[in-house]
């Protein structure tokens, strides 16, 4: 893959079945949109260096995200839906001097892989195609465009299922919606569909028709997994997506030496990296980016929502919610706590109820505590940042702590205890 690439990714749809406001491709699997895992996907490519995401429902939600996620991506503007042609023809003049290789795909698919992609790219390279269509098949393909290919296993061209016969409905290999052509050849096409068809729109699937009229070469990569195109129209296609996402990775993750007490009741995703011999327990939901080191225990009702860093031998218990907290090593944190926008160092002991507060709802700002090495903390703590609390300080239990501590000091901060005699007895004398 020494050629350069640049992706267009198909964004604008408005994804009427899943019944939101909210633009089909933000709709999110462990907290990332959709878009999101695919531009992953094609930014670690290995000669990938610019996006460009067709954008058109909910267009300045779409373009907000990208903007502050992806500052490679860049956007234009589909402004009536008049097909996936039509879509990719509104990247020509963000595309106008480029004369390398193209890749398309689709931003509601999150379950492609760069490996997939990258292996298309080099099939499409090393056979000189002008134009590859990545395919998979089905065992059953219904409602897919099947792939007619020629005697030379060239694609002739693809057949809508609407307009296949009961033969070409026979064929189990289909159309994915991901591309990869030479630009400088194939650009054309996308002044020159027609729309002379039952909705009206321009169709990506006829640049084949036109590039086989132009006596260009067109070939077709097979997908092994079919998994990888599986695209999200509805609430119940996100959460299978979620479902082959989770399993495929914890797969993954006992492969490498992770134990995972119980699959069906574990939720990790892709973007955290576990070390071996940790072990996950059930009912444990973790989400974001996060880096959780070797022989660690997680759960069981454990979430973590991303930003987290967990240190080698650390312990996080019974609904114990972490997020944006880095935890250094052996340190616990056991029971029914939350710790967020912390900096924890080694060998500290977070008692069970403690709250970490971080977040100022007046000014909507965060703020972060820092507990050094060896710190205790007493059960039903307070810690209010931003605060410092220094090597070996013990937090007396039921405190609410908005100072620094220094190093080796007992804090405590809670009322003196009053007991009045024979309160209960008499008053229940009273009634």
């Amino acid at each position: 893959m020494e050629k350069e690439i640049r992706a267009i990714v198909l964004g604008a749809g408005k994804g009427t079945r899943m019944r939101s406001n909210l633009p089909k491709v933000l709709h999110e699997i462990f907290a990332k949109p959709l878009i999101g895992w695919v531009l992953d996907s094609i930014n670690n490519l290995p000669c990938q260096n610019e996006s460009i995401v067709i954008i058109g429902h909910g267009a300045h939600d779409v373009e907000e995200y990208l903007n502050h996620n992806y500052k490679y991506a860049k956007t234009t503007l589909q402004k009536e839906q008049l097909g996936t042609g039509h879509a990719v023809a509104q990247a020509l003049p963000l595309l106008h001097e480029y004369r390398g290789t193209v890749l398309i795909t689709c931003g509601d698919t999150p379950l492609i892989t760069t490996k997939t992609l990258t292996k298309l790219i080099k099939y499409h390279h090393e056979n000189n195609s002008d134009l590859t269509v990545m395919t998979t098949k089905f065992d059953n393909p219904t409602g897919y465009g099947r792939i007619l290919r020629s005697a030379t296993d060239e694609v002739l061209k693809i057949v809508e299922e609407k307009d296949a016969s009961d033969s070409v409905k026979e064929i189990k290999e289909v159309n994915t919606g991901v591309y990869c052509l030479e630009w400088a050849k194939i650009r054309k096409a996308f002044n020159e569909l027609s729309n002379n068809n039952a909705q009206g729109e321009y169709y990506l699937t006829d640049i084949v028709k036109w590039a086989r009229h132009n006596q260009y070469k067109v070939l077709g990569y097979q997908c092994e997994d079919s998994d990888e195109i599986y695209g999200i129209n509805s609430r119940q296609n996100l959460a299978i997506a979620t479902s082959i996402m989770r399993k495929k990775y914890l797969d993954e993750l006992m492969e490498k030496g992770v134990t995972i007490v119980d699959p069906d009741s574990t939720y990790i995703s892709p973007d955290t990296s576990i070390g071996m011999d940790t072990t996950i327990f059930p009912n444990t939901y973790i989400e974001g980016k996060n880096k959780i080191a070797k022989k660690c225990k997680i759960g069981p009702m454990a979430h973590l929502r991303g930003g987290c860093e967990v240190g080698e031998g650390c312990k996080i218990g019974n609904f114990v919610e972490l997020k944006n907290a880095q935890l250094a090593k052996n340190t616990n944190v056991c029971h029914l706590s939350y710790i967020g926008d912390a900096e924890i160092g080694n060998h500290v002991n977070v008692g069970a109820g403690t709250i970490f507060a971080n977040y100022n709802s007046i000014t909507k700002e965060k703020k972060r505590s820092i507990l050094e090495d060896g710190v205790s903390i007493g059960s039903n703590s307070v810690i209010v940042a931003p605060v410092h609390i220094g090597e070996d300080a013990l937090i007396a239990a039921s405190s609410c702590i908005t100072k620094d501590v220094e190093a080796h000091a007992l804090a405590m901060s809670r009322g003196h205890q009053k007991e009045i005699k024979n309160w209960v007895k008499s008053n229940k004398e009273k009634k």
